[in-house]
């Protein structure tokens, strides 16, 4: 039994009589009734609520140029180098964006790498992800990155149905892995692959128990990348484990002594959780949360970045040197040079993010446009809100289009019921009345726009 402590994260004494041990099962715990897989999975409560526990210093990593790459064609060099510096402006002097991490396998990969080292900024800090063997460590220390992902499979599907080992097998070689990485002289950073199916107390408590042990006694920091991989991390209060994101969070923190700086969330969107599971592992305890541009990646994409810069302003009421215009110059950059196409709804980066087609929609635009913006988006995106012109959109529709038009070609704004809007009101009107039935383009509406100025300029 433990010895009555005074904690010092809570400042009260603490009793806490249990020390995990390791459960070497010789059957693999699947949770079935939790995921039968010819169903959908289950929630389960247990109604076990930890406290909120939030690191005074929170920030983000990227994953775009390695769980980014797996869904798309991959980024050429020189597409990686300039995404690369996107992410440096947009994270600011204070490293908000504080790592992201590479691939090393293909010598683009390695060039892309190396120039990126050469530009010198010291955020986001490069990183690698590497299989787990001697001779990759000793590749990425000639680098000279100093922390290198590994995979570290923490659930039975893995341990049993992928490697074949037992749970002691695998602690054992995961052990002799991170202790060659910090031979080699690198940081370790363990992917707890598949923590959302894993037996917390059996195996993930005991592993983590041992890589603390391992830490203090090379005095060499390991960190925990706590990885929804499949995104079955549930952010509710109560929720039971493997799912809950609170209680995984807690749990590495209260019965393995992970420190928050050493804690990672790495989450996918497979049930659209992505985001506020994210938020959670922030709220409950971990520092990091791992994301990528756009939130490509592998299957239905990891937590978007963009997302998570305003998700930071929200919980802390500022930007801490974040630059988010530069999220709507990655958004066009990666779109227009790397023919990846945006789907118009994204929020914040999407075509359709911050339009309106309803014409009393445009007509509360033009009056107050925080009635249907979700806040200054010209000032923060660099994005004005825009509508678009349809059957349904009036003369307010037509009206804040052609002022926003004007806006940009600095010249004054005109009322509603000014002669060439109505010239393109009627137009429009026509347009719906022979039987169109798709929106109307910008480049019509600019056309029509100049034939309307000049007919009223004679």
């Amino acid at each position: 039994m433990k010895d009555i402590i005074l904690s010092d994260k809570t400042f009260k004494l603490e009793q806490d009589p249990y020390i995990y041990q390791l459960q070497d099962v010789e059957k693999p715990e699947l949770f079935r009734e939790m995921f039968p897989y010819t169903e959908t999975p289950k929630i389960t409560f247990n109604y076990r609520k930890v406290p909120e526990n939030m690191a005074e210093d929170i920030f983000i990593t990227d994953t775009t140029f390695r769980d980014g790459q797996q869904s798309r064609a991959p980024y050429t060099t020189e597409q990686m180098v300039h995404i690369y510096k996107l992410l440096h402006k947009l994270g600011g002097p204070k490293g908000m964006i504080r790592q992201t991490e590479f691939f090393v396998y293909s010598e683009k990969d390695r060039k892309a790498l190396e120039k990126c080292m050469e530009l010198g900024y010291e955020f986001p800090e490069i990183t690698t992800w590497i299989r787990a063997s001697k001779k990759d460590f000793e590749l990425v220390k000639s680098i000279g990155v100093k922390e290198t992902g590994v995979l570290v499979s923490c659930s039975d599907y893995h341990i049993f149905h992928k490697m074949g080992l037992t749970r002691k097998q695998a602690l054992d070689k995961y052990l002799g892995i991170i202790s060659d990485c910090i031979e080699a002289g690198l940081r370790p950073r363990c992917h707890f692959e598949d923590i959302t199916r894993a037996d917390f107390y059996g195996f993930v408590v005991p592993f983590a128990n041992e890589l603390m042990k391992l830490s203090h006694e090379s005095n060499v920091p390991i960190k925990i990348r706590a990885c929804d991989t499949m995104g079955y991390g549930v952010p509710y209060p109560g929720a039971a484990l493997p799912r809950s994101v609170s209680g995984i969070i807690y749990g590495l923190q209260h019965y393995s002594d992970v420190p928050s700086e050493m804690i990672e969330w790495h989450g996918h969107n497979d049930f659209y959780k992505g985001v506020v599971n994210a938020t959670t592992a922030w709220m409950y305890g971990a520092s990091a949360v791992n994301c990528s541009l756009l939130g490509i990646g592998e299957r239905t994409g990891n937590v978007p970045l963009e997302a998570m810069v305003f998700e930071y302003a929200s919980l802390r009421g500022h930007l801490n040197g974040m630059d988010p215009t530069v999220i709507t110059e990655i958004a066009d950059y990666i779109q227009n040079e790397t023919n990846y196409r945006i789907p118009p709804m994204t929020p914040f980066v999407g075509a359709n993010f911050n339009m309106t087609r309803a014409g009393i929609h445009a007509d509360g635009m033009m009056k107050n446009p925080e009635i249907y913006n979700i806040f200054d988006t010209t000032a923060i995106l660099g994005r004005p809100p825009k509508v678009s012109i349809n059957s349904t959109s009036g003369v307010a529709g037509i009206a804040f289009w052609v002022n926003e038009h004007r806006k940009m070609t600095g010249e004054p704004e005109i009322d509603k019921k000014d002669p060439l809007i109505m010239y393109i009101y009627d137009w429009v009107n026509s347009q719906y009345e022979d039987g169109r039935i798709t929106i109307i383009s910008d480049q019509e509406l600019e056309e029509k726009y100049r034939e309307a100025t000049e007919y009223f300029s004679k």
